[in-house]
């Protein structure tokens, strides 16, 4: 095929790689060591590249030739032969974790430069053409962080707004939003942008010892959201797992009694709103977008009835069974909630507060809280993307991958979520990525551009392939066949080959 003269740049993926090391084996494949690659889009060629990241977790598994740092599912132990001593401190050591930079899930931008991200407060820098590994940043230096997510926002001025949580800081565990500021001033040209890190706001957790895990936020105009779940890390449980033998992710429990909270942040007043609203229990992941419309906000989440998801991924579930084995018990949900921020404090009690044109509802309850139904835009699909430019404002279309009966897509789509259709791009025996949309250059509507995804093959004698679509009429443009063994990835970016630092390899 063809592709689009404009389209030049690079398109950066991360996701795990490795998942043996020696005679050791890790328990989870969101474990496995961070490899990141890359297609380059230089006058209508495609250029290929995988690099392992060089994360000190890397090195040191490496170099000992087995798994020596702890990952979420998989808790490793200090060599067999070490004395006593040595392992009463190693034990001791884990009760508030030293954690991994195994940087597997994201790719995040700050100022000219890119960092492999993932949930623990280290990010590491890394060379986009050359895919080097540079210099470690520890979020915790700037911000009382013990995790952040790989899902940051920005804004119009290229700040990164994210979140964290810190656990029991000063007796408190509260979730924490920061800034961190695209430049720095001219004469400070030599420090990095995180010295000018700054807290935007904390919400108090709901339990001191039980914070609720989250792996991205909601952004509009005006407001934060963030979505407390009852999907939640017990402190205690995970400052004892070390000694117990058993996994931090085993220290994640869903409570489906419990209720999700809705927080939204005013982004000028840094104050949260005070009216609490609230939803069913539900576990998600990933946020679509959000935007406001006559006083009230409305964001699009993928949600699901549980938390069987994470099970899934287990590797000993991953085997050649698995077409047989794997069906999902709670299927993705592409969930509409409208809230009315500025509802009328005289409102009726058990009436809908909801004024927009929607089949969401937010009801008035007794004790003044109001209880959000949402509307159902459509199902079975994950790891959404969007035309960024529409990000916090009124949208039309999602980019997604499309699961049927397991958690590993098959298709990817567009998705109308005013229309309700859905385009659908896929072939037999293919599985897709995350697809990526990049607006063309002199884009005058939202789906003005391409789709990119790279795809996996089940017949290892059949090449993967990088596949650019249409992203109005979702046909091929053109497909890239690389003669590797690509890995299935989780996120990525692209970079336009004019945000990329004029670096020779």
């Amino acid at each position: 095929g063809q592709l689009p003269t404009w389209l030049q740049g690079i398109l950066l993926r991360n996701g795990p790689g490795m998942h043996t090391i020696g005679d050791t084996k890790y328990n989870h494949w969101f474990d496995g060591l961070a490899l990141l690659h890359t297609f380059t889009f230089k006058n209508g060629e495609v250029y290929y590249r995988s690099k392992y990241l060089r994360s000190d977790t890397y090195n040191c598994n490496i170099e000992a030739n087995r798994i020596v740092v702890s990952e979420f599912g998989t808790m490793a132990y200090p060599d067999p032969c070490k004395n006593i001593f040595a392992k009463a401190f190693s034990y001791l050591s884990h009760t508030i974790p030293e954690f991994t930079d195994n940087c597997l899930i994201n790719i995040m931008k700050a100022g000219d430069d890119f960092y492999a991200t993932s949930e623990t407060n280290f990010i590491r820098r890394i060379n986009p053409q050359t895919l080097e590994t540079l210099e470690k940043v520890d979020y915790s230096k700037y911000v009382a962080v013990n995790v952040a997510t790989s899902h940051p926002h920005y804004d119009s001025a290229g700040n990164i707004l994210n979140m964290g949580t810190s656990i029991v800081d000063k007796g408190k565990t509260k979730y924490v939003l920061f800034k961190i500021p695209s430049s720095v001033p001219e004469r400070e040209k030599k420090k990095s942008c995180f010295k000018h890190l700054e807290v935007v706001c904390s919400i108090p957790s709901r339990s001191l010892l039980q914070p609720s895990y989250y792996h991205s936020f909601g952004l509009t105009e005006n407001y934060i959201i963030f979505i407390e779940q009852p999907f939640r890390l017990d402190i205690v449980k995970m400052a004892t797992a070390y000694i117990r033998g058993v996994s931090w992710a085993s220290c994640l429990a869903f409570n489906k009694d419990d209720k999700t909270w809705f927080h939204f942040i005013d982004r000028k007043t840094k104050k949260e709103v005070s009216t609490k609203f609230y939803t069913d229990a539900m576990v998600f992941f990933h946020h679509i977008n959000a935007y406001e419309e006559d006083g009230h906000v409305i964001f699009d989440i993928i949600a699901y009835k549980d938390n069987s998801l994470y099970d899934m991924f287990y590797l000993k579930n991953l085997n050649k069974d698995f077409e047989e084995k794997t069906k999902l018990t709670s299927f993705p949900t592409c969930k509409r909630f409208v809230v009315p921020l500025q509802c009328d404090k005289d409102a009726e009690i058990g009436s809908n507060l909801v004024t927009v044109p929607s089949a969401a509802t937010a009801v008035k309850e007794k004790d003044g809280t109001i209880y959000c139904q949402p509307e159902i835009l459509c199902e079975g699909i994950e790891l959404p993307r969007i035309n960024y430019d529409y990000n916090g404002k009124k949208y039309k279309y999602v980019y997604a991958t499309k699961v049927q009966w397991s958690p590993i897509p098959t298709k990817i789509a567009k998705f109308n979520t005013q229309t309700k259709e859905m385009l659908q791009w896929g072939e037999d025996h293919c599985w897709p990525s995350e697809p990526i949309f990049v607006p063309s250059p002199d884009a005058r509507e939202e789906d003005d551009g391409v789709v990119l995804t790279c795809v996996v093959r089940t017949d290892p004698k059949e090449p993967p392939f990088l596949v650019v679509l249409d992203a109005k009429t979702f046909t091929e443009l053109g497909r890239a066949s690389v003669d590797v063994e690509m890995h299935l990835d989780l996120h990525g970016v692209f970079i336009p080959e004019h945000a990329l630092k004029a670096e020779t390899e």
